[in-house]
């Protein structure tokens, strides 16, 4: 039995107990839990459950939630959700923030109710990013959306109540790609450094070369076949290509260096897993503190499914801490980039 074989038998078997049970309970095409086939009709559905998730769950009249527009070079508007703590006092720290969805998915009041608990534990504003999905908007659109709104929260910060000093990248899958996309963008341009980078099972590589991207092909959740159709959406004939810029797929950068401090998580069963790790290690070569998380047993957006399992309370548990401590450092005075590592 092929190696790759034997770990596709094997997947299904090394999922987490509490895990597997939430498995059980979603909804599932052949394509899995996400059919890019039918586009349309996912991001319906995606935006269905994100509404009855939200409609469960009391409001937090302790966070405050207002929408604010940034006009794009060509006129359109990039919308940008801020979430605020009602009692805080004083300039805060900010957290750009980009949804997941594999580029092609989603929006950016999906994710209100994780957001507004991190708001809280956290003690920091979170601006939400409305950027543009694929196809529609290929590569590198959403990125440079990103690049608009780290400059306007930027140059408002004092309008907005936000430390100009603490403004953070942040997101998850498809907007962790994104996240990093736009900090590579902000080096490159010469921008003012990020206070840290908070990548949570980011995409980042259109090649789907590695042995974890061969082996999670039949968990249901972003597995092999889906990532191949959304990188094919994000870019069109330029997937797998030779010559592609690091703004359209992060890996592809030949340059780490000068890029902020780095919190990565990442499952396990996930296609991302290797992308992921080898990110990591090359950010750590190149001078950046780097605080990985590794979670066996878990799947791609294992938090969002399973949001009580043990597992995802570790794994937010960690988040919340980085972000806390970074934030609380350079408040302080002291390198914020000395608290994580390898």
């Amino acid at each position: 039995m092929g190696t790759y074989e034997g770990k596709r038998k094997n997947a299904q078997e090394r999922i987490d107990p509490e895990l597997a049970e939430a498995l059980k309970a979603m909804p599932m095409t052949e394509a899995g839990v996400f059919d890019l086939d039918d586009l349309e009709g996912t991001r319906a559905g995606v935006r269905a459950i994100a509404e009855a998730i939200a409609a469960r769950i009391p409001d937090e009249p302790s966070v405050r939630v207002e929408e604010f527009g940034v006009p794009r070079p060509d006129g359109s508007i990039l919308s940008i959700r801020l979430l605020r703590p009602r009692q805080a006092t004083g300039p805060l720290p900010a957290l750009l923030w980009f949804h997941g969805g594999g580029q092609v998915l989603g929006y950016a009041a999906q994710d209100d109710p994780t957001l507004k608990r991190l708001v809280l534990e956290v003690g920091c504003i979170v601006a939400s990013v409305d950027y543009r999905l694929a196809p529609e908007a290929p590569a590198p659109s959403a990125a440079e959306d990103g690049l608009l709104a780290y400059r306007r929260l930027r140059s408002q910060a004092t309008a907005l109540g936000i430390d100009v000093a603490r403004v953070a990248l942040a997101g998850q899958s498809g907007g962790g790609g994104i996240a990093a996309a736009t900090a590579l963008m902000i080096r490159d341009g010469g921008e003012p450094t990020p206070l840290f980078q908070a990548l949570s099972y980011p995409m980042l590589d259109d090649r789907n070369t590695t042995a974890s991207s061969r082996e999670v092909t039949d968990i249901g959740i972003w597995d092999r076949a889906t990532n191949i159709l959304a990188w094919n959406l994000i870019l069109g004939d330029r997937a797998g290509a030779d010559e592609l810029t690091p703004y359209d797929a992060p890996a592809r950068a030949s340059d780490l260096t000068g890029l902020p401090p780095t919190f990565i998580a990442v499952a396990g069963l996930d296609v991302f897993r290797d992308e992921d790790l080898t990110y990591a290690m090359r950010l750590q070569a190149s001078g950046v503190a780097v605080e990985l998380h590794l979670y066996p047993g878990a799947y791609h957006a294992w938090d969002l499914f399973a949001p009580e399992a043990a597992v995802s309370e570790a794994y937010v548990n960690a988040w919340h801490g980085y972000l806390r401590r970074q934030f609380t450092a350079r408040r302080h005075g002291t390198e914020g980039s000395r608290s994580g590592s390898v």
